[in-house]
């Protein structure tokens, strides 16, 4: 699964890689559009845009710098995320831990390594937790592909909503630019 190259691919699109907590909840039938489908959206928005947030801090530091409260916006903005943290390590400590393995995702499906993986064709909600400071994982109805080497499950997503996938899109683009950079970093 994990091979080295920069760039990795998914159902023919740009995916990200790495070693997160996973977990599949197999369901009888697929998630109704209406209800549950709609339910996940707005959860896994939620989700997403936290994250966005949570990656976006260290940009908006050095922006800051000349304006005159800058100092005392820096300790309360400095001193907010301490507390983030300590709320999100106690909220984390309170669930059931799931145990990080290697994932591949991106806005079509995700693969990633299990020892047990579902039968192609089975539906389910696939749970991956982004950062361990939010707590809610992302929620994706899903059914399981063929073609899975005999320790790994491939799962196509069914229904995300264009805005969930679109955060996805952006969050795998900003992670896969962010590796290449800090490549070339290494090597010079």
């Amino acid at each position: 699964m994990f091979d080295g190259r920069d760039t990795i691919v998914l159902f023919d699109k740009l995916a990200y890689e790495d070693l997160l907590p996973v977990r599949w909840r197999a369901h009888s039938e697929t998630v109704s559009e209406v209800m549950a489908a709609q339910h996940l959206v707005e959860r896994n928005l939620r989700v997403l845009q936290s994250c966005d947030a949570l990656e976006e801090h260290g940009q908006i530091e050095k922006a800051e710098d000349d304006a005159p409260h800058s100092a005392d916006i820096m300790r309360l903005d400095f001193k907010l995320n301490l507390l983030l943290d300590l709320a999100g390590q106690l909220l984390a400590n309170s669930q059931p831990r799931v145990h990080p393995v290697p994932i591949r995702f991106n806005a079509m499906g995700a693969s990633w390594k299990c020892d047990d993986p579902p039968a192609a064709g089975a539906h389910g909600i696939l749970e991956i937790t982004l950062r361990e400071l939010i707590v809610q994982p992302l929620s994706l109805p899903a059914e399981v592909v063929a073609g899975a080497p005999r320790d790994e499950a491939h799962v196509r997503f069914l229904w995300l909503g264009e805005t969930v996938a679109d955060h996805i899109e952006k969050l795998v683009f900003r992670r896969h630019r962010r590796k290449i950079a800090g490549q070339r970093q290494q090597r010079a």
